[in-house]
């Protein structure tokens, strides 16, 4: 299993920004190690956080996102003390999830 998520969530105004690194080698599956061999691809496919059950994110993505990604957003409808549950699915179908309170 991966590190854990580095989550910030903050209501600001009328919303909540939402601040995530990721830790995670984020592999496309192109590179080569040093006696030439192919790395196998190995990276996020599916990102999906909700706010006390109510999905307010659903990104799927690609081999061309960075090692450790930072993800930033914002969302209408979360309040100070509700619950942000982030989670992540990657190729080797190995999954994570965190969950922070907002702030």
């Amino acid at each position: 299993m991966s590190d854990p998520m580095r989550i910030r969530a903050a209501v600001k105004g009328e919303k909540v920004e939402v601040k995530i690194l990721m830790s995670h080698v984020m592999e496309t599956g192109q590179r080569k190690d040093a006696e030439g061999a192919v790395v196998p691809a190995h990276y996020i496919t599916k990102v999906t956080a909700s706010c006390n059950g109510r999905d307010v994110l659903s990104a799927d993505w690609g081999p061309s996102v960075s090692k450790n990604p930072y993800l930033s957003f914002r969302f209408k409808g979360g309040a100070k003390g509700d619950k942000l549950k982030v989670t992540w699915t990657d190729t080797a179908g190995d999954s994570r999830s965190d969950e922070v309170s907002i702030g």
